[in-house]
């Protein structure tokens, strides 16, 4: 013969050996991997900002959110960074469900046309009152709750 025997198969000089079914799987998985990569950076750089249109949207959303207990909407309102968003609210959102809290309103300060700061308020399972405040930030147009104190 005039070839040479290389991985169980007959080679020729010159000629380009066939890639092996490994070499194909490989190449496969690498292609996934990159497109699945691709897709995830895609997904991440086009999420919307956090935040609404308008002060009274935010108060109406967040009182909504916090009624209903609504985590995924939550996440949507609060100066919060986004890799860390989902678990903040959910965290906050079973500390109100676990005290059973209800009827929760939210009245903004100074006033309802520039906020800088929010009073959330409504009632636990017992039946006592609860409030306190949250800071009020407008973000490139877009407006959200941020949980850490107002300043004055």
């Amino acid at each position: 013969m005039a070839g040479r025997v290389r991985s169980g198969r007959l080679a020729h000089e010159g000629v380009i050996d066939i890639p092996t079914r490994r070499t194909a799987t490989v190449a496969a998985a690498i292609a996934v991997a990159i497109v699945w990569v691709s897709v995830i950076t895609v997904l991440i750089a086009h999420q919307p900002d956090p935040g609404v249109g308008s002060p009274g949207q935010l108060r109406e959303d967040l009182a909504t959110a916090l009624n209903q207990h609504d985590v995924e909407a939550l996440s949507e309102l609060i100066d919060y960074p986004p890799a860390s968003a989902d678990d903040f609210a959910k965290s906050y959102i079973d500390a109100l469900a676990g005290r059973g809290a209800h009827d929760v309103t939210v009245t903004f300060a100074p006033d309802d046309v520039s906020p800088t700061s929010a009073t959330v308020s409504g009632k636990l399972a017992d039946g006592r009152t609860f409030g306190y405040p949250v800071a009020v930030a407008v973000k490139d147009e877009l407006w959200m709750v941020s949980f850490t104190p107002p300043l004055p």
